[in-house]
């Protein structure tokens, strides 16, 4: 979307402090995305807010967008939307296979769980097309995406099939919602322990782009008996009280979480990830609605002692190349790529260009 800011924002009360990058005359771009939690905006290629959908929202009932307030709309485009049927995709299923998931092969090094969500084909198919690439040419690591199954019956019907076809989607059993979307990473971590075996476990979000080689050269530089958490760390953070995102004192008392990493992209350790996957079987697996900070509430109960009873040291390791809020040159992941930027990303690093694309 194209627009001209025609004035500065006011309230009764004088300027307002607005984030939003613009200049008043001048044209901007604003992009609004669908991410598997809520919109994405970014402004002129970067990212700067976020907003969850509205409990019992459903993407597809989307009709019309409005744009309100002292501006000019220049132009307008909608991309990544179904352009073709159902039906049609389905019988053209064959001229894709070879984006099909080859059979695993053990032993599996790192394990890439790609949290996503039932009507996200598309997302999907730009991950298949772009960096999954490197996993389907690797023999030591393998990527599935977990999917939640969906309110309605055509979009779950249609996902099945997917899965069928591709072979690199664990359904999970629950209806998709914000809150259980840990139970998704309760997953990734029982398939990579309990399943293959993964040396490695990576988490990341269908709008994640990975640059495999590179996550894979920080991983080397863990010794091998080491338990880690690898990730972009966030110290001391604070719960919001207010606004769409807060956390209420009854779900978090403390003043701080613990450490953890952003979930756009993290790693842990193979004992880490057996470890949840135990303690989840066993009961006592303490579930957070924000999935990234539960993996840290898991991660200090790991380092403590936890169910076993005897501690073990975790390296935190932080990184702040696991890009959460976008894209930086040289990063080890990017977050909020639209589909559109997951192939031009793609095309840049097998050029050699680890460098970010502002184009949708």
């Amino acid at each position: 979307m194209l627009l001209r800011n025609r004035v500065a924002g006011q309230s009764n009360s004088g300027l307002i402090d607005w984030p939003y990058p613009f200049v008043e005359g001048e044209l901007f771009a604003l992009t609004i995305s669908s991410g598997l939690e809520g919109y994405h905006v970014q402004v002129d290629g970067r990212h700067v807010a976020s907003f969850p959908y509205r409990v019992g929202f459903d993407l597809e009932d989307v009709a019309t967008v409005q744009a309100n307030g002292d501006i000019e709309v220049e132009s307008m485009f909608a991309g990544t939307l179904p352009a073709v049927h159902h039906n049609i995709i389905e019988r053209n299923l064959e001229l894709l296979a070879e984006l099909k998931a080859p059979p695993p092969e053990e032993p599996v090094e790192l394990f890439i769980g790609i949290l996503s969500a039932g009507s996200h084909f598309t997302e999907r198919m730009a991950v298949r097309r772009s960096w999954m690439s490197a996993v389907r040419n690797s023999s030591s690591t393998m990527a599935r995406f977990f999917v939640a199954l969906n309110g309605r019956r055509e979009v779950n019907e249609d996902l099945k099939k997917e899965a069928d076809f591709f072979g690199d989607i664990i359904i999970v059993p629950f209806v998709d919602s914000y809150d259980l979307v840990v139970l998704k990473t309760v997953a990734i971590c029982e398939y990579a322990a309990r399943v293959v075996s993964a040396k490695y476990v990576m988490k990341c979000d269908d709008d994640t782009f990975v640059r495999l080689d590179s996550v894979m050269a920080e991983i080397k530089k863990i010794p091998d008996d080491k338990s880690f958490y690898m990730g972009n760390m966030n110290y001391y953070h604070r719960p919001l009280r207010e606004g769409k995102w807060a956390v209420s004192y009854e779900e978090w008392p403390r003043d701080t979480y613990p450490t953890y990493a952003d979930g756009a992209g993290y790693i842990v350790s193979s004992d880490i990830a057996g470890f949840v996957a135990s303690e989840m079987e066993q009961g006592r697996l303490n579930l957070f609605k924000m999935e990234d900070v539960s993996v840290g509430m898991w991660v200090r109960q790991f380092n403590a002692g936890g169910g076993a009873g005897k501690a073990r040291a975790v390296e935190y390791v932080h990184g702040a190349r696991f890009c959460q809020a976008g894209c930086a040159d040289d990063y080890l992941t990017a977050h909020y790529q639209s589909p559109g930027q997951m192939l031009c990303l793609w095309e840049k690093l097998r050029q050699g260009q680890p460098k970010c694309c502002n184009a949708r």
